[in-house]
């Protein structure tokens, strides 16, 4: 059997088949190690002691060259002489840490002085060791920087998921209205400002809510989500502010408020309209000053802490009524963003109804693949009093109940087929048909007509004469 390594594949011929096993990349760029020094001998003799500890090293006799290694390779820990023969070693340091800034960097030299020791770790470097010391001295300084490096890519790849799962990227559509909120959105989400989200219920106020967090400097603290409407006064203030051990019946320990929790991190308030007005008295006394009480206790507290709020309310009529401080509200919405309806923004029904169906499908562990072009419609003139969290809802029943591939209008609940009669579906007229099914792949080649003349199986020629022809 022949083995021969590539990267992070290996591939080997067992009889006449050749094989390969693929290994994550992130186990094989963690060990690697590069050398930059002019001295040959220096270079294999970290080569030697560092090969020694598992690590794979690369070498360079000069910047240029360990430019170029840098560029090719993830690199967990570079050695850099201070002395090189193309450039001062403290300025390929700030050059590493600019292509690579997981890369720990180790400065070592034979003329030590004490402002290239400041100036190599004002440009990032690890740590900054003289030659000529003990050897065994940079094992334990390779693998304090190795383990940080490994902790940097780590908590990079963590924040990557996050976005993935929480980002802007996660907010599907492309309605204008839509889209306004989530620019706005973006251009407040790296500041500390206290953002008001309105909109109708189930309209994504709390995924936007995740999505500023995620995109704050913020992202590694807590997000800690409340809705005010799911608590009564009393036990909403002790949750929010937290209360002293014998401050109420019932009370028997000292307990830490969400404000507490989320310390340097976000507080999401959903549904503040509901708040009574006196504990909205404390809320804006937090904003206003960064302090607060817990409930029974005399000792003040510091709230470093984002405020995120939402509501369903009109908060301008809430304060006409003497429900809501006015005060407040101006304090809440230093940014307003008001997200549309989902009767607002039809057109993105077609591409929420497909990403809840891939999740739907998952989840259900169902065969499902697509929708007929008439429950798309159906959808379309829908009245959606629960907004998105309804159309998920609806979809998930379609994919549970159904059983066949395509999800057609006669799984789609009662209410939705009220005076209206679909149990025909299929009884059109050839031209209806043709005309469907051109939509259809049309939908399916996402709007390319030559990846849909190919889907449909006709000549280019041809479906702009049947375009022309249907009006399409």
């Amino acid at each position: 059997m022949d083995f021969v390594a590539s990267g992070c594949n290996i591939k080997f011929l067992l009889g006449n088949k050749l094989h390969q096993i693929h290994f994550s990349p992130y186990l094989c760029i963690m060990k690697t190690i590069i050398v930059i020094d002019d001295e040959k001998d220096i270079r294999n003799l970290l080569k030697k002691i560092l090969e020694l500890e598992g690590y794979t090293i690369l070498l360079s006799e000069n910047a240029g060259q360990a430019i170029k290694l840098i560029e090719k390779h993830d690199i967990a820990v570079a050695l850099v002489d201070i002395r090189l023969p193309d450039m001062n070693g403290i300025e390929l340091t700030r050059l590493i840490k600019e292509k690579q800034p997981e890369t720990e960097v180790i400065c070592f030299t034979a003329y030590g002085n004490v402002p290239d020791g400041v100036m190599a770790i004002k440009n990032g470097a690890f740590d900054y060791l003289m030659k000529g010391d003990d050897n065994n001295k940079i094992i334990p300084v390779v693998a304090r920087a190795f383990e940080k490096s490994f902790l940097q890519r780590r908590i990079k790849r963590l924040e990557e998921n996050l976005k993935k799962k929480y980002g802007f990227d996660n907010i599907i559509g492309n309605s204008e209205s839509l889209l306004k909120a989530v620019e706005l959105a973006k251009k407040v989400a790296p500041s500390n400002a206290s953002v008001l989200i309105t909109g109708e219920t189930g309209t994504g106020k709390e995924i936007f809510a995740h999505a500023l967090h995620t995109h704050s400097p913020r992202i590694h603290e807590p997000f800690v989500a409340l809705n005010c409407a799911a608590f009564p006064k009393d036990l909403l203030e002790s949750e929010i502010f937290g209360h002293k051990a014998g401050a109420f019946t019932g009370a028997v320990r000292d307990k830490k408020g969400l404000i507490e929790e989320a310390h340097k991190g976000t507080l999401f308030l959903d549904e503040i309209g509901e708040m009574d007005i006196g504990l909205q008295a404390r809320l804006l006394r937090v904003l206003e000053s960064g302090t607060y009480l817990k409930v029974g206790d005399t000792k003040e507290f510091q709230a470093d802490v984002r405020v995120i709020s939402a509501t369903h309310r009109n908060l301008e009529k809430e304060i006409e009524t003497g429900n809501f401080r006015e005060d407040l509200f101006y304090r809440l919405s230093g940014f307003h963003i008001h997200l549309p309806s989902l009767n607002q923004r039809m057109e993105d029904i077609p591409l929420l109804a497909e990403q809840f169906l891939k999740e739907s499908v998952i989840k259900n562990n169902r065969k499902v693949s697509g929708f007929t072009f008439q429950y798309i419609q159906v959808l379309q003139q829908h009245n959606w009093r629960g907004n998105i969290r309804e159309l998920k809802n609806v979809i998930e029943r379609s994919v549970i109940l159904s059983e066949t591939e395509e999800i057609s209008v006669n799984l789609l609940p009662p209410e939705f087929n009220k005076g209206k009669n679909h149990e025909n579906e299929n009884a059109f007229t050839l031209e209806e048909m043709e005309i469907r099914h051109i939509r259809r792949m049309f939908e399916k080649a996402k709007g390319n007509k030559t990846k849909a003349a190919k889907l449909l199986g006709i000549g280019l020629t041809t479906l702009y004469r049947k375009l022309e022809q249907y009006g399409l």
